[in-house]
């Protein structure tokens, strides 16, 4: 074993990165005869210099994150600061100092990937980001080595804890979406604003991600249609039972069937109770994909939280130090594929749509009419109604999404709809 330490500079020390210093300290030996190599903590970069850090020693401690990543003798900066600036700048300068780059970061590799990777392969330096998707749960690294031999069609996922857990309180107690949020903020799984996580922010990075490895094809934030899950009720939840089905907020990304090219997708959705991915309860989060020869794979696990993300940050680690003692390199960004990403209009899926309607005589086929006028076929439809009031539901066969739009479009202008109560995609079957 080389007795000469690797240098390590912790870029952030909030919930994740306190766990990471702490697990480089209890974990030390087993760590060492991992890698080859002990690894030592070097600098640590944060904003609140004041603020104690258990098992931490203070004379490591700085707010200059730029001279940490610049002395030249780092081995490997591990960025958990999060964000799109300061981290970019010092990931780029990590590369320029002789650093590899390990980073938790899912928005900005969601947004310049592409550019981190050539930076890193200008260098020769390695960019890893296992705990950028999915916790503890390792995803990244069988996509893109375990998988690296097969074609991948489809990842379908629940990739945000907060998200999960209050779908699953509406499902399980029959509370309204307000309720359950309250519910996961006094627990700590919700965030004060919880915007990126409700509105799909967050998980719409990580399917930037995944896409962008699992079909050789850099996909950005942008590519990505995303649709949060506020306006998911209650109503919604007792219709899906009624199908057979519950609703989570899920990440797709597929490949066209002629393989021209791939969509990335995040939205509300029912799946049918048989669906593995519908027993995942909880903020656990879960990943199934598709390929030609693996089959069907789930993968399933914490999604977040300190320790879950730290593990993953430190398996990074791990691999990285191991390259660094060889001389090599992991595998890089693979875009060789390019292909186009679609817009949703070209989504090709089933609906649920619930709708607000006059009850009296012709209004189903008028209804019935407006859909088959834009090419959707209706599956099943189920009506209820009284004084005067009425709910139609109605599931359609697989259609494509521009064509549910001008359909949905078309029946908000019939006198006889009140109101488009609920459109909800049907996924997994």
């Amino acid at each position: 074993m080389r007795t000469r330490p690797l240098k390590v500079a912790l870029l952030g020390c909030g919930v994740v990165g306190s766990e990471v210093a702490r697990i480089m300290t209890t974990h030390a030996d087993d760590l060492a005869q991992r890698i080859g190599a002990p690894v030592e903590l070097a600098g640590v970069a944060v904003r609140r210099p004041s603020k104690v850090r258990e098992g931490i020693d203070p004379a490591l401690v700085t707010t200059d994150a730029t001279a940490l990543v610049k002395r030249g003798d780092i081995d490997v900066v591990v960025e958990v600061i999060g964000g799109i600036e300061p981290a970019r700048s010092l990931i780029t300068t990590a590369f320029e100092h002789g650093a590899s780059v390990v980073s938790a970061n899912k928005a900005l590799l969601a947004q310049d990937g592409a550019a981190l990777h050539a930076a890193a392969e200008e260098h020769g330096r390695d960019l890893y980001y296992e705990a950028a998707v999915a916790g503890a749960i390792p995803l990244i690294r069988p996509l893109r080595e375990s998988l690296a031999g097969d074609k991948v069609n489809r990842v379908l996922g629940i990739v945000n804890g907060t998200t999960n857990f209050i779908l699953d309180k509406m499902d399980s107690t029959g509370a309204g979406y307000q309720e359950a949020l309250d519910e996961a903020t006094a627990l700590g799984y919700a965030e004060a604003d919880p915007t990126a996580d409700v509105e799909g922010f967050d998980a719409a990075a990580k399917a930037a991600i995944l896409a962008g490895i699992a079909f050789h094809t850099r996909v950005r934030l942008d590519d990505v249609h995303r649709e949060g899950m506020t306006e998911v009720t209650a109503a919604d939840f007792r219709s899906a039972k009624e199908m057979g089905c519950t609703i989570k907020l899920l990440a797709i990304c597929e490949r066209a069937r002629d393989g021209a090219s791939v969509t990335a997708r995040v939205h509300p959705a029912m799946i049918p109770l048989s669906h593995p991915l519908a027993s995942v309860r909880g903020a656990y989060n879960a990943v199934f994909v598709e390929s030609d020869a693996a089959g069907q794979l789930m993968f399933y696990g914490p999604g977040a939280g300190g320790s879950p993300t730290a593990s993953a940050v430190l398996g990074d680690l791990v691999a990285v130090c191991r390259n660094k003692l060889n001389g090599t390199t992991g595998p890089g960004e693979s875009a060789y594929a390019a292909l186009p990403v679609s817009p949703m209009g070209d989504v090709v899926t089933r609906y649920h749509i619930s709708l607000d309607v006059a009850d009296k005589p012709g209004v189903l086929a008028q209804v019935a009419t407006v859909f088959a006028e834009h090419g959707v076929s209706i599956d099943t439809v189920r009506q209820s109604g009284k004084d005067g009031e009425a709910s139609l539901v109605v599931v359609t066969h697989r259609a494509f999404d521009a064509a549910l739009t001008g359909t949905v479009e078309a029946l908000r202008k019939l006198d006889t709809v009140r109101g488009v109560a609920s459109i909800m995609r049907v996924e997994g079957e």
